[in-house]
């Protein structure tokens, strides 16, 4: 969406008008139909000031195009400033520049991101070579006009307040600076000589309306790419009805058209290979020239997959193949030819940051795509707000007028490939009854172990063999390391003592080398799998006198898969969404690993329990 497009000359005369700022106000208010807050106003008044000196240059040709604030398509970013034109061979050109008023910004050991003040405080945020490059390599990878007819896109950031000190240039920020050259407070000149280099004619193809108009397709050279980090990689080969639930999918999204909208349903509990049929998928439609993505409400999912397939923790121009459910709430009707909905148990209806936006995700998803598959495990829905259940999803199909298949994953390679612990788990944990109210020892590596200190030493033992050994736990301890890395929100002897895992590695935590002395929780765990797993059942699931009790209150009050647990606990049906709730947290949990689960209950009648329930080998 283009909000802001002038020559040159128009746009210096905006400047010279001193009323830019209320130019870009109404023209967001009118393209985009938002107001906007008082310090965006500010700075398009003060940064524009700025833009208009580096163009003073009668170099610089008047019939030049400028673009303020161009949404990219099918998301909420928007590009500062865009200058178009031709060099001197004709070839069109279009310099992406990210403006900043930031007057100081201090480096951090995450890739891509610095710390700065906004909004009231110091916040992590993407380093602006990265976010410019990050904006250019969307337009190259998905948007026809600009990879087919070659339009070339220079991405830049100018930080007209802050002073070169060296911090944004080097260590690991500088190759993202090589991509995507930064222009600071005394670089005014070089940025100008940098636009005169590119720019020797003004844009006489109508550059940005041809980028506008351009058709998002995945490039031939992103989709090649895409398919060759998957090649050799075991984790992602399919196996037996894995292939079978992939192909029909495949025919499906061929199928299916703005008239005649295809639904899959593929049902699959823990470890039957949901998410790898998932991003095979993925991978398949985006080489077939379809413009496919893969959603999931959780983040931690959809970061570890992005990097299992990069190799790397940076950013790149697969990153808006991944999106969350809550991205669909102004999409037009069938903009995607494909979306692939992983946990799809774990849609809410709302969207948004409070809960409060749009009006049913699983809605939004059918409408915005003619193919959607949603990967589905309804016994893995964990919080009150979770709606996405197989009758959700076939009452929005049906309004949709789509046409809803079926298909299930039956066989699971988690847990040592145990059916039988799997309906142990569901017994014990009195989620059904099930033939299975003893666990054999010898057929999954689960026990329980007396301490804390014992559960850690197994874990760290068992990780130095793959790095691929975690403590997991309940939302019952506070999370007080968030605002002090000092504190430990574990504290259960003097030698246990550790923090929640967002505090460090955030997302990442399950695969990061150093992670293993951090506790895990159900948010950064679900949809993904180690080898061994130790689970920390706190005074949320107890057991007395041989029956399962589960307690909302002792949750921490922030968790939010039991937000309003106090108005539930006085409805007729909140009690028993509560008690499943938890249930399936620690069934979540529990079903993590391939080889073995560790488990130290803070209750000690809760272990005795567990414990009677294990047949141990002769």
């Amino acid at each position: 969406m283009i909000v802001y497009q002038k020559s040159k000359a128009e746009f210096r005369d905006d400047v010279f008008s001193n009323n830019v700022e209320s130019i870009i106000q109404a023209q967001v208010l009118q393209k985009l139909g938002h107001r906007t807050g008082q310090s965006e106003i500010n700075s398009w008044r003060n940064s524009m000031q700025y833009m208009d000196r580096v163009l003073g240059d009668a170099k610089i040709p008047d019939d030049s195009g400028v673009s303020i604030e161009y949404q990219l398509p099918y998301s909420g970013l928007r590009i500062d400033f865009v200058l178009t034109g031709q060099d001197a061979d004709g070839a069109d050109k279009a310099i992406i520049i990210e403006l900043k008023q930031w007057s100081e910004a201090k480096a951090t050991p995450k890739d891509g991101v610095v710390a700065t003040y906004i909004g009231g405080g110091i916040q992590d945020v993407n380093h602006p070579s990265y976010q410019a490059w990050s904006y250019a390599a969307y337009l190259e990878g998905f948007n026809e006009t600009v990879y087919e007819e070659n339009i070339k896109l220079l991405p830049c950031a100018y930080l007209h307040n802050h002073p070169d000190n060296g911090v944004l240039t080097t260590g690991h920020y500088a190759a993202y600076v090589a991509k995507a050259p930064l222009f600071f407070k005394s670089d005014a000149a070089k940025l100008r000589d940098f636009i005169c280099q590119h720019v020797k004619q003004g844009d006489r193809s109508g550059i940005m309306y041809r980028i506008e108009g351009g058709r998002i397709k995945p490039s031939k050279q992103l989709a090649d790419a895409l398919a060759g980090l998957m090649k050799g990689k075991q984790e992602f080969i399919l196996l037996d009805e894995q292939k079978v639930v992939y192909e029909t999918a495949r025919k499906l999204a061929a199928k299916a058209t703005d008239q005649a909208k295809q639904v899959l349903i593929v049902r699959g509990g823990p470890g039957t290979g949901k998410t790898v049929v998932a991003i095979n998928l993925l991978v398949a439609l985006t080489k077939q020239g379809l413009n496919a993505k893969y959603v999931s409400k959780n983040s931690a999912p959809r970061k570890v997959y992005k990097r299992k397939l990069t190799g790397t923790v940076r950013g790149t121009l697969f990153d808006s193949l991944f999106v969350g459910s809550g991205a669909f709430l102004a999409t037009p009707a069938n903009t995607f030819d494909a979306l692939i909905v992983d946990e799809a148990h774990r849609l809410n209806e709302f969207s948004g940051m409070y809960g409060n936006l749009g009006e049913n995700q699983v809605k939004e998803i059918i409408e915005a795509a003619n193919f959607t598959v949603f990967f589905l495990d309804e016994d893995q829905r964990i919080a009150v707000q979770d709606i996405g259940s197989e009758e959700e999803i076939r009452r929005w199909a049906t309004q949709a007028g789509a046409e809803v298949h079926v298909k299930e994953l039956h066989a699971q390679f988690r847990c040592n490939g145990s059916d039988a612990y799997m309906a142990w788990l569901d017994h014990v944990l009195d989620i059904r009854e099930t033939a299975n109210p003893t666990l054999d020892a010898t057929d999954y590596d689960f026990r329980v172990v007396d301490t804390p200190d014992e559960l850690q030493q197994l874990i760290y033992q068992k990780n130095e063999e793959r790095n691929r050994a975690r403590m997991v736990a309940g939302y019952c301890w506070k999370w007080v390391s968030k605002n002090d890395a000092s504190q430990r929100d574990f504290e259960l002897s003097p030698t246990f003592r550790h923090r929640w895992n967002l505090t460090s590695y955030g997302s990442h935590w399950i695969d990061e080398p150093n992670s293993v002395t951090e506790i895990g929780c159900i948010h950064t765990t679900q949809g993904l799998e180690v080898d061994y797993i130790g689970v920390i059942i706190g005074p949320d699931l107890v057991v007395r006198d041989g029956e399962v009790v589960t307690d909302a209150l002792a949750r921490d009050q922030y968790d939010t898969t039991v937000k309003g647990r106090k108005k539930l606990l006085q409805t007729t049906d909140g009690p028993a969404l509560l008690d499943l709730v938890i249930k399936n947290t620690y069934r979540t949990l529990m079903t993590r690993a391939m080889k073995g689960c560790y488990v130290y209950c803070t209750d000690p009648e809760t272990a005795a329990y567990l414990r009677r329930r294990i047949t141990q080998p002769a």
